[in-house]
Order: structure tokens, then sequence, then C-alpha cells
């Protein structure tokens, strides 16, 4: 299954967007520096996340690269700019987001990492639900080259992706990794030609918006990245208690009317969004 969407339109600084069957595709559109991210990028682009989060018509989310990267880093100038205090309390006190964002939302995240992804662009990838990888690409954390500490969050998701001592040699050596490993340490989930991640993602999300109840993918998420603090006991309490909401809940009729009628099930749109 494939989609055709619409011509993406400008979403703001260094962003383009377009909505089709469900699904919200951004792309990070700086082809010319390697999609390299500034601080108004950023703004924009969390920006367009909660946008495409409150929107009824959104069921998905896919985020990918224009051109040959996905997104690598913080673009060097900015990084520059940083050398001078001022610029890095503006850092710290005007972005306007909490980092961890992506986790917060009800919409599921789909990364179709089209090329290299380092720094702050393989974190982007890292707050994905589900992450699509070209098989040219090269992954990297890259802070430690850079004198840096492991940013936005890495240090937290990156053990739960991948265990504890991946984590470290990625995050400590700053390496790049080949798509053949990150697929086997669990970092990505798909491993395909350059050509076909970003119609491979597209159609995984067409697939979620079309067949999975909105209501039940957000508290998904909500369980998965909860239960990782929450422990055992915790996260199966509070299971049962969502599961007897669920069951009570419009969508659950929908499936099983659905199903015995051999159709689509017409889900309805999550509630605030």
């Amino acid at each position: 299954m494939t989609i055709s969407l619409p011509a993406a339109e400008p979403a703001g600084s260094g962003l383009r967007a377009a909505t089709h069957a469900g699904v919200r595709t951004i792309w990070f559109d700086r082809p010319d520096r390697r999609n390299a991210m500034t601080l108004d990028m950023f703004r924009t682009y969390y920006a367009a996340l909660l946008a495409a989060d409150a929107d009824p018509a959104v069921r998905a989310i896919v985020v990918t690269g224009a051109g040959d990267w996905f997104c690598s880093g913080a673009d060097p100038e900015s990084l520059h700019a940083l050398l001078d205090g001022g610029n890095r309390d503006q850092l710290m006190n005007e972005f306007g987001f909490e980092p961890h964002l992506p986790m917060t939302l009800g919409t599921p995240i789909v990364a179709a990492i089209n090329g290299g992804a380092a720094g702050l662009g393989l974190v982007h990838a890292l707050y994905a639900d589900i992450r699509f990888l070209a098989a040219e690409a090269r992954l990297a954390t890259a802070f430690s080259r850079l004198g840096l500490i492991a940013e936005y969050g890495s240090a937290w998701l990156l053990p739960r992706l991948v265990g504890v001592g991946n984590a470290l040699d990625l995050l400590v050596s700053g390496r790049k990794i080949d798509a053949a490993e990150a697929l086997r340490i669990g970092l990505v989930q798909r491993v395909l030609p350059r050509d076909e991640v970003l119609a491979e993602a597209q159609a995984y999300a067409a697939e979620l918006a079309a067949s999975c109840s909105p209501a039940s993918m957000a508290v998904i998420r909500q369980q998965v990245w909860s239960g990782l603090e929450t422990g055992a006991a915790v996260a199966a309490a509070d299971a049962t208690r969502l599961m007897t909401d669920s069951l009570a809940g419009e969508d659950f009729g929908e499936a099983l009317a659905s199903l015995a009628e051999g159709r689509t099930p017409r889900f309805a749109a999550r509630s605030g969004s």
C-alpha cells in the first residue's frame, strides 16, 4: 500500500508539510544545509507537531527529510553562536516547549529516516514511535565529539530503546553506525532502499489512520512511556482501569460491528484533538 500526497506546502522556518488519508507528513526542508536545524526551525517543528496532534483530520504523523539527509543536527552557525552567553540564555529560556513534547502527544509518529541523522537530528528520530531507515544512511549521537553531553533527553531515551550497553556505546563514542547495526540493536524497525523509505512509512501510517482507533493509539502511547517508569504492578493496575474504560467506549462497539459486517471500522476522531 502506498499513498500519493498533495504537493507539500511551506510550514514555517525550514519545514514543509502535507496531509492525505489521515497522515500529516512533515519534511525538514533545508536540503542545501543537510537539513541542519536552527532554533527557529526546532521551535517551528514542535509547533507543527502540536498542530497535527490537534487536527481531527490527522491520525498519524510521518517525519522525514528533504534531499539526502534526515537531519544533520544543529546548524553549525547556531552552534558557533552559542559560544556567546546571551545566546545560551536565549536557548534555555526562550525555546517555548518541553524537549520531550513528542512523547506527550496522542498521535503516533513514524520517522522516515531517508538519510543521515546525527546529534539533534537523531534525537528527533528517537522521539518517534517507529523508525524506517534508508539502507544507505548512517546514524550518530555525535555529542561527545563536540564536547557536549547527551542532549534533549537522549540519555533517557536510548537505554530504553537499545539497552544500557548499546546506549553508552553510542553516546560515549559518538561513532557512526550503519543501517544493519541500527536494525540489529533495535534502534530502527525497518531498513529499506532510500527511495522506498518515505512511501513505506507513509503506507504504514495510512494503515494506522484507516484501521486503528485514535483514542486507543493515544492511550497505548501513554501506557508505554509511563510504564517504563511506574513498574509492572502499577502498569498492570492502570491497564485494568483503562481496559474497563475502553470496553465502555464507542470505538469498541464500532470495531465489533465492523467485524460482523466485514467492513473497515469508522472510528471517531480522538476527543480533544
